[in-house]
This record gives C-alpha cells, structure tokens and sequence, in this order.
C-alpha cells in the first residue's frame, strides 16, 4: 500500500510539476534570444498572406477582407483558380497569380477546411516514418498532395516562367494544411527543377504561414535558404509535435492525451528528440510575430523575430486563449503588416524608400552564415542526416532522391540514422517513379494498380 502510494505522489509531483511549466510558458519564449527580422526580408509576408487570402474569398472583385496594407489583388492577373470540384480530394483549392509589379509567380494553397472529408483524410493519410524523401522523412499524405499539384500545374509554371524571360521568382505560399503541401512542394521543385525548365534554386521560394509539422529537422534546417515559416506568437499547429492522427483519436479522451504528453516532456530528454529521425517539424527559416507579454492584456506593437533553430524549434504546446485565434490567415495578415510598418518607421522608412545597398548585402551574408551555422549545429547534436554533402554546396547541382518513396518498414531507424545523407551514385528516380511510388502506394504499404484517372 504504500509503494503504491508513492508512485501516486511521484506520479502527482511530475504531473502538477509539468502543468506549472506549460501555465507559465509563453508564446514569446520560443524566440526570446532570436534576432530582429529586417524590413526587407519581412516586406514580402504581408503581400502573400494577402494572395493566400484571396483562394478563401468567394468573389475577387468583391473581397470580403479588405486590404490592411494597400496591397490589393488584381483579379485580371490571376492565370488559374482551383476549387475542390476540380481538385477531387486530391490538394486543398488553390490558385496562381502572375504578381508583375514584384516580378513573382505565386502558387497559393488554402488551409483545412473544417467540413471537407478530403482535407482530414489528406492530413491523417501518415505515420511517423512511413515516407523517407531526400535523406529524411516527410508527412505521407502532404507530399502525395504536392507530388499530385506538381504534376497538374508543372506546365502552367514552366511556361509562365519562360514566358518572362525566366527572370520571375517562382513563389509557393500555403496557410495551414497548404502551407504543408507548399513546403514539400518547393522541396520536389528543387529537385526536380528540369519540371520546371530548369529554373535556379535561388529563384524558388515558400512562404509556409502557419506552417505544418512535416519533415524532418535535417530537411528542415537544410532547405532553411527556400522555405520561410511565418507563426503568430501562440499558434498551436507548429507546436503540436503529437503526430496529429494521434491526436484525432484521442478526443474523447484529452486527460489520457494530456498525460502522454506530460509523460513525454518530463522523461524523454531533448538529445534523444533530436536524434530520432522520424519526428517531424516546422520547416525552414522561422519568423515568429510576438504581440503578447506575460500577465499583460490585450496587443502590443508586434515585432518579429528570425532564426533557424535546431533544437527547441517550437516544441511545447502554449497554453494560451489564443492558440486557436492566432492561427487564422486573416489575424496574422493583419498583424504582419503592423508589423512590417513598425519596421519601417523604426528604421526611418516610408513605404517606398529601400535601405542602403551595401546593408542589403550585409543582411544577406548575415543570413547565409546563419544557414551555415545551423547545419553545424544540426551535426554537432548528431541530428540524422544532417552532415552536408558536396551537392548541397553546389545549388545547381541536382541532388539524389532515389530512396523517395521508401518506408520505415524497409529500413530500420538504426540504419536510417547511420546511413549517409546521399548516395554517391549519380543514378536517380526519375519524375514518373516519384509519382507511382506515390498515387499506387496503398494503406499497408503494398504497390497496387489503380485506376489512370487518379492522375488526371
């Protein structure tokens, strides 16, 4: 009796223990020692956010959302726009905008929708180390998503590209589950840069605003230069790092999910997180808007904050009101162009006026050695597959993805995490292996024939 009694104190101690800590940890605290983001590398954020907005608006020459920040949408310029009809389950609606004044092509994708079947079946179609791509392991059902997108628009893009003398940025934004399939699709287009003629890695870019949990931390830190996540200071989604079908299973019972969790965060060490190469994260560069301070009500002028962390990358769910509130597009839209201009004005800038070239050159030397930096962080924590290779030194390189499609199943964790990042052979999966391995892979893993309409 009373052993059992001392496990039920120690067991109470843990658990009242965890639940101080996660009362009193803030949203803030994730970029408390980060560094202030610089107008211009933040100046494009509000203006997709607003592209992004516009795949949820029922009407373009009617928005809904009127413009904060004087950006409007020219209706005329939009190429293609995708609704759930034409989609069939496949990808959340999204649409491509010819932005001409900024020079961009920008491919954007909606979020969940809360009463779309297809959207939950696309979130849930994972399991942690279920799909290996590129030397790490991605979210099953969102790179299905993206391999699916690809092969529809890759023609469209190609050719809009070429057509402005292939001098445009190729710009992928997504908000929510789309800034999931934004993420794993700006990765394919490196890879594959011939689907879309060829073009240079420095002219790929994603924005990922509320981003997904859906890669590993060696992609997450290696494509850091490509992908840029943007999360509004309590955002739950990039925190929640319970792989989401877990989560979806245990509603009716959230004082059990509660305990796993407390469990987890109390015994399971941060080395050991780090080392295991299935856990998936926010990808890329992070720029977190802080507008809330502890025991303060209401907003605050927001600022923002960038890094590319390795660990602590977003790892602990805020207790806050606002968790669910700071992940709509709309808010975050908004207070990106607070904070933008607050940026400005303190940087004694208008709208118009652009700082001095040589601290544009200085910013982005800064911001390459951050990049540098973080993959030696990600090597020295023996995080898997994070040691850079010579293809990853040479941008316009191609890099091998032979063992995309792979699963866990086939290859234990152990000689996952010992393996090399690429292989040395110059033989990689071609564009049509991708997409069969991906659209004939089915529930226990088995390749079967399916019917030929799927990729249509």
């Amino acid at each position: 009796m009373s052993v059992c009694c001392g496990v039920e104190c120690v067991v109470c101690i843990g658990f009242t223990r965890w639940l101080w800590k996660r009362c009193t940890y803030i949203g803030s605290n994730d970029s408390a020692t980060w560094i202030s983001a610089t107008p211009e590398e933040f100046s494009p954020i509000p203006r997709i956010c607003r592209i992004i907005l516009a795949v949820y608006e029922p009407d373009l020459r009617n928005p809904q959302y009127s413009p904060t920040g004087g950006y409007d949408l020219n209706p005329d310029h939009i190429i293609k726009r995708i609704t759930y009809q034409q989609t069939l389950g496949h990808a959340p609606p999204y649409l491509i905008y010819a932005d001409h004044p900024n020079r961009q092509i920008v491919l954007a994708i909606r979020g969940l929708n809360l009463v779309k079947e297809s959207d939950y079946k696309l979130l849930l179609d994972n399991r942690l180390g279920r799909q290996m791509f590129d030397g790490g392991y991605v979210h099953h059902g969102l790179l299905k998503s993206a391999t699916w997108l690809l092969n529809q628009e890759s023609d469209t893009l190609k050719s809009l590209w070429i057509s402005t003398g292939k001098s445009y940025k190729m710009i992928f934004a997504g908000h929510s589950l789309g800034s999931g399939v934004a993420a794993l699709l700006a990765i394919i287009v490196v890879n594959h840069r011939d689907k879309l003629g060829g073009i240079p890695r420095d002219l790929v870019r994603c924005y990922a605003v509320a981003p997904a949990r859906c890669m590993s931390l060696n992609l997450a830190v290696k494509y850091a230069d490509v992908i840029h996540s943007v999360i509004l200071q309590d955002d739950f989604l990039p925190r929640t790092a319970t792989p989401l079908e877990d989560i979806f299973k245990s509603l009716l019972c959230l004082p059990c999910l509660m305990f796993l969790i407390c469990l987890r965060d109390t015994f399971i060490p941060e080395e050991r997180k780090l080392r295991d190469p299935r856990r998936l994260y926010a990808p890329g560069r992070m720029y977190h808007i802080v507008e809330r301070k502890f025991c303060r009500c209401g907003r605050f002028p927001p600022q923002v904050r960038t890094a590319i962390p390795v660990e602590g990358r977003f790892e602990h769910i805020v207790l806050s009101c606002h968790a669910t509130s700071d992940h709509g597009i709309v808010w975050i839209e908004r207070e990106a162009e607070k904070a933008l201009q607050r940026m400005k004005e303190e940087c004694g800038m208008d709208a118009v006026t652009s700082p001095p070239r040589v601290q544009r050159i200085h910013r982005m030397q800064t911001i390459e050695m951050e990049h540098k930096d973080a993959l030696e962080r990600a090597v020295s924590l023996n995080v898997p597959h994070a040691v850079p290779t010579k293809e990853d030194v040479g941008m316009d390189e191609e890099v091998d993805v032979e063992q995309e499609g792979s699963r866990e199943e086939d290859i234990p964790v152990e000689e996952v995490s010992s393996s090399t990042h690429f292989k040395s052979t110059e033989e990689r999966t071609n564009w049509n292996e991708l997409v069969a391995k991906l659209l004939k892979m089915s529930e226990n893993g088995d390749l079967l024939l399916k019917d030929k309409t799927v990729s249509k």
